[in-house]
């Protein structure tokens, strides 16, 4: 009799959005024929790779469509509104924004822990949505998601969290509205990807649902 354990059972992949391998060939499918290659105008715009060292295959093959990037900004200001909300309750629930007073370094206080709050609750609020199925509610009401850029899953905390805290930091404690039109304007320009700036920091691209 032969010692070696019996395999286990295999675990199956619990991201539906993961891009899947090509059927193999020969499988009798009329479907598994290969389309035809698209023409060529003079080069892949992916040159000898992509941006991330992948290699010379196009990371988007078998993804959704990219989101249009006039959807992503307004689902970002259907999330500005969502978690402003909240950050304005708390603080007139305790009273950080009733301070009436002269001094300097009471008006400094209160403008930092209003700050504070509203980047970890903003940077919370994106990082476990995201993680769970790339979507925020103004994004999952627009039919968008984030994917890794790599494989088309749903990015992992540790990349949300990344994501979430280029963008949002600067927003909460210097630049605000400007950092925001910079880092998620990007995406209108960036080519072929169609990335914000938080979106490069984390290797992640949005994609249509």
């Amino acid at each position: 009799m032969s010692s070696e354990p019996p395999p286990g059972p295999q675990q199956p992949d619990d991201d539906p959005f993961r891009k899947q391998p090509p059927p193999a060939e020969g499988s009798g499918s009329p479907y598994n024929t290969p389309p035809p290659p698209p023409p060529s105008y003079g080069g892949s715009p992916y040159g000898a790779g992509d941006p991330y060292g992948g290699g010379p295959t196009d990371p988007l093959a078998g993804m959704p469509p990219l989101a249009p990037s006039g959807r992503r900004t307004l689902a970002r200001i259907i999330d500005l509104i969502l978690v402003g909300i909240v950050v304005w309750l708390i603080t007139w629930g305790f009273g950080v924004s009733e301070y009436n007073v002269d001094s300097d370094d009471m008006q400094y206080g209160k403008s930092l822990a209003q700050s504070a709050l509203a980047a970890v609750l903003y940077i919370a609020y994106d990082t476990v949505l995201m993680s769970r199925s790339g979507q925020t509610l103004g994004k999952k009401w627009l039919g968008m998601r984030v994917a890794n850029l790599d494989n088309g899953s749903t990015p992992s905390v540790q990349t949300t969290l990344i994501r979430s805290a280029v963008l949002w930091i600067p927003f909460a404690f210097c630049c605000a509205c400007i950092w925001t039109a910079i880092s998620g304007g990007w995406s209108y320009f960036d080519k072929p990807y169609k990335q914000g700036l938080h979106d490069k920091a984390a290797k992640t691209v949005v994609v249509t649902v």
